[in-house]
């Protein structure tokens, strides 16, 4: 089926309000209409185009869908593209599927039916989409019934620091001029996603309203490294406290603990707190553990006395190796 851009049938932006669009509708109906173009079949087709654009235009539930259809083919076209395929069963109706009647009411005061010889004056896209005969003619219209549709599904991108994903936090999100506040749990990851039921887009008929759900992403934190539950952090140790042992103080999401280093500790060594990683987002309570790596700092700037005390320990050193 052929997607028909009914704004560039009208010539109108695709935020164009009623009036504009009522204007170019007239405009363009005056210009094409048959009694104007007797015998021409290519100014009736055109004349078909722009009232079955109207229609859709004209009425604020049939924009809507037509609208979300819109986005949804643009999305297509800009990721995939394949001729055939794009998935319009999502959007589709036909005869016999039960929902709500919704009558099609002519754009002209005459009757189109008969203006174009008793064949419908609406195309397969229009049918396919909007529903497919349901009973024939009404005065003044179409009745089509309109098979009951789930509306669709928003996914939005929602990102929080390595701390608020520790601690648990909140986002406020305007929608229709709504202020919504979602909860943002401990332990979120990357790729969490939080469903806010009836916050998606209308459903068609009497099919139930979509739902909104916040895809979480964890920002990269300058300090810490976090490996699924567990986190990773490198500590500076001065050479005294590797060398003799003694204490330095350990940065944590829930605040500073101190560690003991042995005495003899080597650059590199990873110590690990139990307990002191990210919460567990399903298991209340549980927590990951944080590995610390020792980075060694040497000095770089010796007053003199310190130099006769690292060279004497070297001729110390030196000497003992030798017995």
């Amino acid at each position: 089926m052929e997607y028909k851009d009914y704004y560039q049938t009208l010539g109108v932006s695709r935020d164009a309000d009623e009036k504009e669009i009522k204007r170019a509708y007239r405009r363009l109906a005056r210009q094409w209409h048959p009694d104007v173009n007797p015998g021409d079949k290519d100014a009736e087709e055109r004349f078909k185009s722009i009232n079955e654009a109207y229609e859709v235009l004209s009425d604020p539930e049939k924009r809507r869908k037509y609208d979300q259809l819109g986005a949804d083919w643009r999305r297509w076209q800009q990721a995939d593209g394949r001729p055939g395929g794009f998935d319009w069963s999502r959007w589709t109706t036909g005869p016999g599927d039960g929902g709500q009647r919704v009558h099609v009411r002519y754009s002209t005061t005459e009757d189109i039916e008969d203006l174009f010889g008793g064949g419908s004056p609406f195309s397969d896209f229009f049918s396919q989409i909007f529903g497919g005969m349901g009973g024939g003619t009404t005065p003044g219209g179409y009745d089509y019934r309109v098979r009951p549709q789930r509306g669709q599904d928003f996914e939005q991108e929602v990102e929080v620091s390595l701390r608020e994903a520790y601690q648990g936090t909140t986002r406020t999100l305007q929608k229709d001029g709504r202020h919504l506040e979602v909860k943002i749990p401990a332990g979120s990851r990357t790729g969490t996603r939080i469903r806010m039921a009836g916050e998606g887009g209308p459903g068609v008929g009497s099919g139930e309203t979509g739902d909104l759900y916040l895809r979480v992403k964890v920002a990269p934190d300058p300090q810490f490294e976090r490996r699924d539950g567990d986190l990773y952090v490198t500590v500076p140790v001065d050479l005294y406290t590797a060398v003799l042992g003694g204490q330095v103080q350990v940065p944590t999401l829930s605040g500073p603990v101190m560690l003991t280093i042995p005495a003899g500790t080597q650059n590199g060594r990873v110590f690990r707190l139990r307990g002191k990683g990210m919460p567990s987002l399903r298991q209340k309570g549980q927590y990951g553990d944080l590995y610390v790596k020792v980075d060694i700092q040497v000095p770089t700037q010796l007053t003199s006395r310190q130099r006769e005390l690292f060279e004497e320990l070297r001729r110390v050193s030196s000497s003992e190796s030798k017995r």
